[in-house]
């Protein structure tokens, strides 16, 4: 069995992967996602 999450574990995941250089921050940065939201809103 696995370890359960607690209730800040998520937090400080996101926190490792961010300090790991994760490549989301940088699509993000990139990328104006703002411009897909009607399409998502419509669909």
């Amino acid at each position: 069995m696995g370890k359960a999450s607690g209730l800040f574990d998520f937090d400080d995941r996101l926190k490792r992967l961010s300090d790991l250089g994760d490549p989301l921050e940088a699509f993000g940065q990139a990328v104006d996602f703002e411009m897909f939201r009607a399409d998502l809103v419509a669909g």
